[in-house]
């Protein structure tokens, strides 16, 4: 079991499920696939109590919590690797960070113009896009109001800067596709 795309719980001192995101909660971890739908089953049948064999409370905004945590952490991450000198922001430094082909990862905005967007292409490989932040949230991990275009170089951060953006896209998930497959598939369609 891949636990790396997955969202772990513990049940807390009140008896609830508690998202721990950062993996550092003591107690039995009860692991939950990161997408959305798996975890709206998980909650329809009542699985955190099945596994813990104890009856275990659910807040209503629970996925609320878990895509708080993760978004928080992302750009934690994304405000680390800037502080490393491992990210940069804005389109034409994106775009010769690109050319000189040491950009292993592209954020791009998922609130940006399409048109905009399609004038950078991802760097080789699978999992370089990454779209499945709002330009203000993007914004946030830069020090700025927002962000459209961003890009990670090679170091220590970019792999989990790609763990969590694709935890956030599987629980951000809408209408059975996540971010990252309609970019896909809008690329292919051009």
């Amino acid at each position: 079991m891949n636990t790396k795309s997955m969202v772990r719980f513990v049940v807390g001192p009140d008896g609830g499920a508690v998202p721990d995101v950062f993996c550092k909660l003591p107690g039995k971890g009860m692991w939950v696939s990161s997408k959305k739908s798996s975890l709206d089953r998980a909650l329809r049948k009542n699985l955190f109590s099945v596994v813990s064999k104890k009856p275990v409370l659910i807040s209503n905004n629970l996925s609320k919590q878990i895509e708080e945590s993760i978004l928080k952490k992302l750009l934690n991450l994304i405000s680390l690797a800037r502080k490393a000198n491992q990210a940069i922001a804005g389109f034409e430094k994106v775009k010769g960070l690109l050319e000189t082909d040491r950009a292993v990862l592209l954020i791009q905005a998922s609130d940006g113009s399409p048109r905009e967007k399609s004038r950078l292409r991802p760097p080789t490989g699978a999992g370089t896009l990454i779209n499945c932040l709002k330009m203000q949230e993007l914004g946030l991990a830069f020090g700025r109001e927002s962000v459209i275009h961003a890009a990670i170089m090679r170091g220590g951060l970019h792999k989990e800067i790609t763990l969590e953006a694709l935890r956030l896209d599987g629980i951000r998930e809408i209408q059975g596709h996540s971010s990252a497959q309609k970019e896909r598939i809008a690329h292919e369609r051009q």
